[in-house]
């Protein structure tokens, strides 16, 4: 065995505990056991972006979820041939998981503002990882209301702030 192949399981055992140590800090996954941390640590893989890639883009459903590890980019909306800027993302974002729970063409657009390094889990591996423990799905069900309802009640209370009028607005957890 040379030393480069050394290296390279040294590298991949700690970039495997790097991945496990994000997904244990990422509220959709809170609650889950090490176990099935562990899976899914496994399981993700880590991508680069170069200035102007997409991660995803609009109306794809791509079915994958991404963990910002390092640099920012731009979530954006298109309307009419013309591009909307919404919001700018930067290092410990998680977006996403809506789409690996199930089909989910994207409504917007994101694009790397500068070198953009990803955690990512398909929709696809997470759906094979769930069905070895379907016991935990209400757990993940759990997290994504909670975080529908925390997102609700902040983006309310921003509205209120700027002075937009919430009457005739049926919030997402209304319906």
């Amino acid at each position: 065995m040379n030393s480069s192949a050394g290296e390279n399981k040294a590298d991949a055992g700690c970039e495997f505990q790097e991945n496990l140590e994000i997904l244990r800090q990422i509220d959709f996954f809170a609650g889950l056991p090490i176990e099935t941390l562990k899976v899914f640590a496994y399981l993700c893989a880590r991508e680069t972006y170069q200035a102007g890639d997409f991660l995803f883009t609009q109306d794809d459903d791509d079915g994958q979820a991404f963990y910002l590890i390092s640099g920012d980019a731009i979530l954006a909306h298109e309307v009419d041939g013309t591009e909307i800027k919404v919001r700018r993302f930067t290092p410990g974002a998680f977006l996403g998981s809506l789409a690996l729970l199930g089909s989910m063409p994207r409504l917007f657009s994101l694009k790397a503002a500068d070198t953009v390094v990803c955690l990512v889990l398909t929709r696809e591996k997470f759906t094979k990882s769930i069905e070895q423990f379907p016991e935990l799905m209400p757990r993940l069900l759990k997290s994504v209301v909670v975080g529908i309802r925390s997102w609700e009640k902040r983006h309310m209370l921003e509205m209120a702030a700027r002075g937009v009028s919430l009457e005739e607005m049926a919030g997402i957890s209304a319906l």
